[in-house]
């Protein structure tokens, strides 16, 4: 993620106000909330800064199908860990977590408020609570995803589901990427993989977590017509642009909802109607899985996406 990995950031304590976070499933608005949030900060007196916790908008070109707000609609509020990722280059946890609180100890230095707005839910959990993401070996990575492509995530996952049951129930028997990375873990450390995630983990710093939510009929028609707009928008022609800079071989990028239809249709393997329809039911399982990841938040206050008095809410909240 970066040339050099930044050394883990001691938690911070004390100061006048904690880390905001702003969390949800997609398409519930949490970019105009925490604008509107630094605004309202700065109107006080006071200064914010917002941090990035969507793995997807790391990276750069890829802004129509991330919803990435362009810099002219910051609003003059300074974004922290937008763009700072080829496609080819792999997007993880373990390097992001020190990454952004090493910059949310600098916000704070600065005497402003960090506001920590995502939707990819280990990401914000990697830097609110006291997580520990063991790093990599290249040779025991290899190996491992050699064997996921000859043999498939089945056998993977008996076998972690043998070593690690609680790891296994987690993951699931379908997504590959995360059983090579539990076994690599496993491997690694000698210890069980969910040994760093512990369901109930010690918070790093003060924080305040603010939830949007929406009812699930209302938020699946709202994905499906976002999904509809990112193809009206060029989301193939700007698949189209990232070929030449290797998105297809990119082990995060090329899988992102949305970008690996459009890659499938460009290559004729999708229609465009397919490709439409195979992102609007991924998108719409994401949320949900973003929801049950939110709901185990101890603390967070949750708030109704389209309340006329939201923004006066959420400050309350503070």
């Amino acid at each position: 993620m970066a040339s050099a990995d930044p050394q883990p950031a001691e938690p911070v304590t004390g100061g006048a106000h904690p880390l905001i976070v702003v969390v949800g499933p997609t398409g519930t608005g949490k970019t105009d909330l925490s604008l509107h949030l630094a605004e309202r900060i700065r109107a006080a007196g006071g200064d914010a800064e917002i941090v990035n916790a969507d793995a997807m908008q790391f990276y750069r070109g890829m802004n129509i199908g991330t919803a990435k707000l362009p810099p002219h609609e910051w609003r003059g509020i300074p974004h922290h860990l937008i763009d700072i990722l080829d496609v080819t280059d792999e997007a993880t946890v373990a390097r992001y977590q020190p990454l952004a609180r090493s910059v949310i100890g600098e916000i704070i230095g600065r005497g402003a408020v960090p506001i920590l707005v995502g939707g990819s839910g280990l990401y914000v959990s990697s830097v609110i609570f006291d997580l520990r993401f063991p790093g990599t070996d290249a040779g025991i990575r290899e190996r491992l995803e050699s064997e996921l492509a000859e043999q498939g995530p089945g056998l993977m996952y008996r076998r972690l589901a043998a070593l690690d049951p609680a790891a296994a129930a987690s993951i699931g028997p379908s997504n590959g990427r995360r059983l090579v990375r539990a076994l690599e873990v496993i491997e690694l450390t000698g210890e069980p993989f969910s040994a760093s995630l512990p369901d109930e983990p010690t918070p790093w710093m003060p924080v305040v977590t603010l939830g949007l939510r929406a009812p699930r009929e209302e938020l699946t028609a709202r994905l499906d017509e976002r999904v509809e707009r990112m193809w009206r928008a060029g989301l193939v022609d700007e698949v189209s642009r990232l070929v030449p800079a290797g998105i297809e071989n990119g082990v995060t990028a090329s899988r992102a909802i949305g970008y690996a239809q459009a890659i499938s249709q460009l290559h004729g393997r999708l229609d465009e109607r397919a490709a439409i329809e195979q992102t609007q039911q991924l998108t719409r399982r994401y949320a949900r899985r973003q929801v049950s990841w939110f709901k185990r938040y101890p603390g967070l206050h949750w708030l109704d996406y389209d309340d006329p008095e939201l923004v006066d809410r959420a400050i309350d909240r503070l």
